[in-house]
């Protein structure tokens, strides 16, 4: 059995891993529970897998499901470093991910890391527990389905032997909408994405596509590789998750529906593969036809802003990764329009005063400067 602890198990990808577990239960066990804010959601879930552990932000309703469960209750390091964890699953929002992804990487952990964040972020950081704790079994093992594909593409491959990454694309929720319309689109629109189930802010991320900017970031991390050397393309259907392109031309793909279950399944039964099919099976012949094309930079700004930060290697795609994360808040809120999303990028992009070759601390007080800015530019009238 893999005992698996899940940091944020009330989330988009934390209740699809879930589903993964009911899927394959005489292969994997839940000894760990950490959600967010939805506590009544956590208390089911613990009422189900009955785990070991389980974590909560603060607050009144945390406080009842402490006094009535029977699983101790901890925070994320204290879970992620668990004697009994085989692998933590790190599907937290936001920055929440990173100090325990360092912690289990020290501890010689795995981490099926999902949290776009903790890379972008704290990339450097993070190489630097893994290598620390890679004498006790510490490994990095992609969730996201870009990177999952890549990761299968390169088993067996000497990581020398790469010429190019290529991430495809959906498009989002506005790939075909007029550019002239892109003002008006609401919230609602934004979030209803044409291909994947997700969290509201990755859905919005996917729709700007400046996601597809922070996964380059998380490739250039993960795999070693220039971002200068990962390529993004345009595909509709997302059945092509990713591609590598060898030495000799040679081109591998990892191909399946748009559905988390697979990558999620990958990470936590690695370096095997389970019995259990979580995801529907891949049916080309009924698909018929697969399309590809570039990427409409004019259509897409945040795409380009979020490259050029990662290029840089200081402080600049933190505060950037915050501006974002700020101005997706906004305009869920109705504080400022879609378009306006890129523009608060841009200026973050101008205006950041970066530090060079940054420790977590610098990244970190980065991070919190970009979020800061965006708020306050919405307050004084900018977006």
């Amino acid at each position: 059995m893999t005992k698996v602890a899940v940091l944020g198990s009330t989330g988009s990808v934390g209740r699809q891993a879930l589903d993964v577990i009911r899927g394959a239960p005489d292969q994997f066990e839940v000894v760990a529970l950490a959600g967010g804010s939805n506590v009544a959601l956590l208390a089911e879930q613990t009422r189900e897998f009955s785990p070991a552990a389980i974590s909560a932000l603060p607050g009144p309703e945390a406080d009842a499901l402490r006094a009535a469960s029977v699983a101790e209750w901890s925070d994320l390091d204290t879970i992620a470093t668990r004697p009994d964890v085989d692998v933590v699953l790190a599907a937290t929002n936001g920055l929440a991910g990173l100090a325990p992804t360092l912690a289990a990487l020290r501890a010689g952990k795995p981490v099926a890391i999902a949290n776009k964040e903790a890379l972008v972020v704290g990339g450097r950081a993070v190489l630097a527990a893994l290598e620390e704790g890679r004498a006790l079994g510490a490994e990095l093992r992609p969730v996201d389905s870009e990177h999952s594909a890549i990761w299968q593409c390169l088993w067996g491959e000497r990581a020398e032997r790469i010429d190019r990454l290529t991430l495809t694309a959906s498009g989002g929720a506005f790939r075909d909408l007029d550019l002239a319309q892109l003002d008006a689109v609401t919230p609602e629109q934004a979030v209803n994405h044409p291909n994947w189930d997700m969290g509201r802010k990755i859905t919005v991320d996917s729709a700007t596509l400046f996601n597809k900017g922070l996964e380059a970031i998380e490739a250039r991390w993960l795999f070693d590789i220039p971002l200068d050397r990962i390529d993004i393309l345009q595909h509709r259907e997302s059945v092509i998750h990713s591609m590598v392109t060898f030495a000799d031309g040679s081109v591998k793909a990892q191909l399946g529906e748009p559905d988390m279950g697979l990558p999620i399944q990958v990470a936590l039964a690695y370096p095997d593969r389970a019995a259990a099919q979580p995801a529907p099976p891949l049916d080309l012949a009924a698909r018929g036809a697969l399309h590809f094309g570039v990427v409409e930079h004019d259509r897409f700004p945040a795409l380009d802003i979020a490259l050029e930060a990662g290029r840089r290697e200081d402080t600049t795609a933190a505060a950037v990764s915050g501006a974002d994360e700020a101005a997706v808040a906004q305009f869920l809120a109705g504080n400022c329009r879609f378009t306006d999303i890129p523009r608060l990028l841009a200026l973050a992009l101008e205006s950041h005063h970066p530090t060079m070759e940054p420790d977590l601390k610098a990244l970190l007080a980065a991070e919190q400067w970009g979020r800061r800015m965006v708020d306050e530019a919405i307050s004084a009238g900018v977006a």
